[in-house]
């Protein structure tokens, strides 16, 4: 699983020309989901939103949590995160798990990061539309199947 972590002040989800949802600040989440993707990785991936330390603390240090914080997730399904671009200039999406595959593992992800954080879900399988204001600029990716940082 891929998982794309922006640091946000807000965000506001369309899907299909409609108004979905919006979260103050916390983070905004796009996630991709593998073939070979199962529950260890649904789990290290609520393990790591919920825990991962990139909201400054009262000394500017990057040391709290978006639960630390009380803090909002925006949860948005995103298969081209998936993408393989290690050949050619059109991305390969062989790997990414299909629709009835993805859709249930979205909606378990879902499930567990609002069990622990309040958490909005973009529209699986829609046209969306994110705004977000993100803040610092702080991006993180969160690959569940990297050895880095286990």
């Amino acid at each position: 699983m891929i998982l794309i972590v922006q640091r946000v002040n807000s965000s506001k989800l369309w899907a299909d020309g409609k108004f979905v949802a919006e979260v103050g600040k916390g983070l905004v989440v796009f996630a991709g989901i593998f073939t070979d993707d199962s529950d260890v990785d649904i789990n290290k991936a609520v393990e790591k939103v919920s825990e991962l330390r990139i909201f400054e603390n009262e000394n500017c240090k990057m040391d709290l949590s978006v639960r630390d914080i009380k803090g909002e997730v925006m949860l948005v399904p995103n298969f081209t995160v998936c993408g393989d671009t290690s050949h050619g200039r059109r991305p390969d999406f062989i790997k990414a798990a299909r629709p009835e595959q993805a859709k249930p593992m979205f909606e378990q992800l879902y499930e567990k990061i609002n069990s622990v954080i309040p958490t909005k879900e973009g529209v699986f399988g829609s046209d969306m539309r994110v705004v977000a204001e993100n803040d610092g600029p702080v991006t993180i990716l969160i690959d569940t199947k990297s050895k880095l940082g286990k």
